[in-house]
């Protein structure tokens, strides 16, 4: 089982971003899917997460109304879509999965609930 980070960069402050999360050995209709970001010398920290199940969706203050996190219909992956970037949004980005074979009503954005992780990808914004 490998989950798989895509789309990060260097951006301008004020710029969008799409980040990807794939996976091969699983297929995500039974997980909580979470967006995680580490800037350096600072802890992980949660982002956003969506369940596969019913598609309820969570994310961090910092960053309600500027990122979307979204499936696409059919398709094993999931998004982060980011806009109106900030320097501060600067750090690794994860993705991980959360099995729940019985369903997952509403996901969570701590970090001891995903047992699956990628390896991330950097994401730079530029003042």
């Amino acid at each position: 089982v490998q989950l798989v980070e895509s789309g990060g960069g260097l951006v301008q402050a004020g710029g969008s971003l799409r980040l990807s999360c794939t996976a091969s050995g699983i297929t995500f209709d039974d997980y909580g899917i979470g967006w995680f970001r580490q800037a350096p010398g600072k802890e992980r920290e949660g982002v956003a997460c969506i369940s596969m199940s019913s598609f309820n969706t969570f994310y961090r203050d910092s960053v309600k109304g500027r990122f979307t996190i979204a499936n696409e219909y059919g398709k094993n992956v999931v998004y982060l879509h980011m806009d109106s970037l900030k320097p501060e949004d600067t750090a690794v980005y994860y993705c991980a999965a959360d099995h729940r074979p019985n369903g997952l009503e509403h996901c969570l954005i701590s970090a001891t609930t995903y047992e699956m992780w990628g390896q991330g990808t950097q994401v730079t914004v530029a003042s």
